[in-house]
């Protein structure tokens, strides 16, 4: 998943993120309101986690904004005002939840979690693809129920991957939610990490669970579903 982290602390900003990084989390960071709206509009986010107390615009102005332009993604609303009517306030300006500091960073993750459940079609804790099995909850993966070690960015590739599982998924929407701002797109990031999936969940000698599709992009799916195309590279 892909986020917009709008917090201006100096050290609680980059701790935040740092942390949702360690997570799997591809992370922006904003540290005032104007730039949290520039960079709502220009990217596609998963969800948006807003302090209330942003400078040149406060979070109640940005969730405003972001609603009045028709963005969906939810947002966390973060605070130290911890006042009934301040939380009020943030969620009728289109914030859907609300977390007052300090709090502990298992909850924050929680609190995604459940963000990410919600909407017309509620999102799975657990994910399989033939006989791979993803547990979003834990960030553990299983094939036939042995575990197999990923790392954080390997572990949001496949995630992604398996949540669009059977669709084809061009370059461009890929590294949209796993990678943040400083993913150069013109590097071969993309065709590293697949590459190491790959290896890691592939039977040797046996197709892999992900096609390529040419000048198109990826798709993941059974192993012994028929090639929707011939020019499926494998």
């Amino acid at each position: 998943m892909r986020l917009l982290l709008a917090e201006d602390d100096p050290q609680l900003g980059p701790t935040l993120a740092r942390g949702l990084r360690e997570q799997s989390y591809a992370v922006d960071l904003a540290a005032d309101g104007k730039q949290a709206i520039y960079l709502a509009a220009v990217n596609a986010y998963d969800a948006i986690v807003l302090d209330y107390m942003l400078p040149v615009a406060d979070g109640i102005a940005v969730a405003r904004e972001l609603r009045r332009r028709g963005l969906s993604a939810p947002i966390l609303m973060l605070t130290a005002r911890a006042a009934v009517g301040d939380r009020i306030a943030g969620l009728d300006a289109g914030a859907d939840d609300y977390l007052v500091k300090p709090f502990a960073f298992g909850e924050l993750l929680a609190r995604l979690r459940a963000l990410s459940r919600r909407g017309a079609s509620l999102l799975p804790t657990t994910l399989a693809v033939g006989d791979l099995v993803l547990d979003t909850r834990s960030h553990v993966l299983t094939k036939r129920g042995v575990e197999i070690p990923l790392t954080s960015k390997e572990y949001a590739l496949l995630e992604y991957l398996a949540r669009n599982s059977g669709a084809l998924l061009s370059r461009v929407e890929i590294t949209a939610h796993v990678w943040d701002d400083n993913h150069d797109p013109m590097s071969n990031t993309l065709e590293v990490f697949i590459n190491r999936l790959r290896r890691r969940i592939d039977d040797p000698g046996s197709e892999s669970y992900i096609r390529t599709r040419r000048g198109a992009g990826y798709m993941l799916c059974p192993v012994g579903r028929p090639a929707a195309d011939p020019a499926d590279d494998r």
